[in-house]
């Protein structure tokens, strides 16, 4: 099958890949001239596990190609997906400038039935308005499909090749037989494709997200309870994870969500709810929790310091928002950092992937180490904010060479606080009352 996927950021590039693995020829389109110029030379533009493997295998197929030619790459494409930036405008609504200046054009230079997919992340009601767009210039045949994406970035390529589910918007018979056949190697395990209406297809990506995000800020908010009731929130999440109506997954507290997606579309649906006249209040405190817990650990860096960090020297372990990912958008490191440089301290990160990001963004308002060792020397204090898998077994003996004291601020819950009280460290983390908490240096 020949595909056209606009847009070649995070959800488009794996999209353009992933189907071009599976035997379609695919052409990805993005008016970034310098930017198709690197993919098209076998420059991957991201960072995801497992994706440049087969991003270059499938260019040196002839499977994969990019231009910035929206004409040529729709011109023979039986399917064009739609994989545009929809960020917060400053009301919080989701901005469709993007996709709607896209359907706009698509309108101008379509020529024969063609199914428009919209990838992206959109509001209900885009489907018809994509549509409106295209009807404006053009009165062939078409159909508006909603398909949105349940990538996890980190393990984005398995999600991909082997989704739990489809989703796939539309009333139309015929675009539904495309969509059908194109999903057909994905999900060979018998994975359902769940067809519905589009709205209901724009809303379900908008609450799943959702629910997501409440879940990890519900957690959160039990951890601060077993701060102060002297509970530990591990055990009270196993309890309550085995139970199969709640599930294990995203039951970890720490210091907050992040990335592209989590806050974005919690931000979206309170948009939406209001618009037609509804009070989304469950989400609102979903965000003013997650906004308050991204602040935790420097709350309990002030009260170690009685409020004076000025002059102190901090170790940061962590800058992207999650592992497995060089993505910073919303990452409660960045919060960390804003509070403690503003109370005079300095501080000295590594991240093994997002250090680049964070420099293009905030320059040399902090040092940045090679390594998770060099990033400790002459610090007074730690403090963990991504759960790289390389720092949860670190060498605790080279560590007492490098840091000045032994005091972890873990937002992570990496260690077992046991195993820190053993080793002499003062050691506070999120929601467990056993936090080793040594006399203050």
């Amino acid at each position: 099958m020949k595909i056209a996927v606009v847009g070649t950021g995070y959800v488009g590039l794996v999209t353009g890949t992933c189907f071009a693995e599976t035997g379609n020829k695919v052409t990805c389109v993005d008016i970034d001239k310098s930017k198709v110029e690197k993919l098209s030379a076998g420059q991957i533009t991201i960072y995801e596990p497992g994706l440049e493997k087969i991003f270059l295998r499938n260019i040196k197929e002839e499977r994969l190609k990019f231009t910035t030619n929206l004409e040529e790459a729709v011109e023979d494409a039986e399917i064009i997906f739609l994989a545009l930036p929809t960020p917060p405008g400053a009301d919080g609504s989701a901005d469709l400038k993007y996709v709607l200046g896209v359907a706009d054009h698509l309108g101008k230079i379509l020529k024969g039935y063609k199914v428009i997919v919209n990838k992206s992340t959109v509001p209900v009601g885009t489907a018809d308005k994509v549509s409106a767009a295209i009807a404006k210039n053009y009165s062939g045949e078409y159909d508006v499909v909603s398909n949105p994406e349940f990538l996890r970035e980190g393990v984005a390529v398995d999600d991909f090749m082997k989704p739990d589910r489809v989703v796939v918007g539309t009333r139309s018979e015929r675009a539904k037989k495309l969509m059908s056949d194109l999903y057909a190697p994905f999900v060979r395990q018998g994975n359902p494709v769940i067809f519905m209406d589009e709205r209901s297809s724009e809303l379900t990506k908008y609450a799943a997200n959702s629910f997501l995000a409440t879940k990890i800020s519900f957690m959160n908010e039990i951890a601060q309870l077993c701060e102060r009731m002297g509970a530990d929130v591990d055990m009270v999440r196993r309890g309550i994870g085995s139970d199969e109506r709640i599930g294990k997954r995203f039951l970890f507290p720490g210091i907050g969500y992040g990335g592209s997606c989590f806050p974005k579309d919690v931000q979206a649906l309170i948009m939406s709810s209001d618009e037609v006249n509804y009070a989304f209040e469950i989400l609102k405190a979903v965000e003013k929790v997650n906004a308050n817990q991204k602040l935790h650990l420097v709350e309990k860096i002030k009260a170690y310091y009685n409020g004076d960090l000025q002059g102190k020297q901090i170790a940061l372990w962590g800058l992207a928002f999650k592992p497995n990912t060089d993505d910073i958008r919303e990452a409660p490191a960045l919060s960390i950092i804003e509070a403690l440089t503003e109370m005079g301290a300095t501080i000295t990160a590594y991240d093994p992937e997002a250090m680049q990001n964070v420099q293009a963004q905030i320059g040399d308002k902090i040092k940045y180490a090679a390594n998770q060792y060099e990033a400790l020397q002459d610090a007074v204090a730690l403090i963990i904010a991504t759960e790289w898998s390389e720092f949860r077994t670190p060498d605790f003996e080279r560590m007492e060479k490098e840091i000045k004291h032994k005091i972890i601020f873990d937002g992570r819950n990496l260690f077992d606080v046991y195993k820190m009280r053993e080793l002499g460290y003062h050691y506070e983390s999120i929601g467990r009352a056993e936090s080793i908490k040594a006399d203050k240096i």
